[in-house]
């Protein structure tokens, strides 16, 4: 039975890493792994820091709940947060359209937007334990 709960929840967390992934995908008006593929790494970038950002989310969220039921609830909070950070940090940049700076290739950008992926995440990670 243990090793049943363990193969299903490694499921479940896969799917929603990746499920996570292909959402983040959509909000570019630009195909990311079409970017990624011609070589931009601003985009390889900032893909990495939604990534490694949807993961911490999601290990804490598996983490402090034992059931996946509950573990799938809380990485949707946290996972909204992840997707609002995008929006919000356009704009409060007005300067800076961040999909027109990725899509050109500017790193100073992409290593920018994936460190605040990552604090968010960290962030709101503590107010899910």
């Amino acid at each position: 039975m243990i090793v049943l709960n363990i193969v299903i929840s490694l499921f479940v967390i896969v799917l929603l890493q990746f499920g996570g992934m292909y959402v983040f995908s959509l909000m570019t008006p630009y195909r990311d792994m079409e970017e990624i593929n011609k070589g931009n790494l601003a985009v390889g970038i900032t893909m990495g820091g939604k990534f490694v950002a949807t993961a911490i989310v999601l290990a804490i969220a598996a983490y402090s709940n034992s059931s996946i039921w509950h573990m799938s609830l809380w990485f949707a909070v946290g996972y909204v947060c992840l997707l609002a950070t995008y929006w919000v940090f356009d704009w409060l940049t007005p300067g800076v359209k961040l999909s027109d700076q990725l899509k050109g290739g500017n790193v100073a950008v992409g290593t920018l937007l994936a460190a605040v992926y990552i604090g968010i995440a960290l962030a709101v990670s503590s107010l899910i334990i």
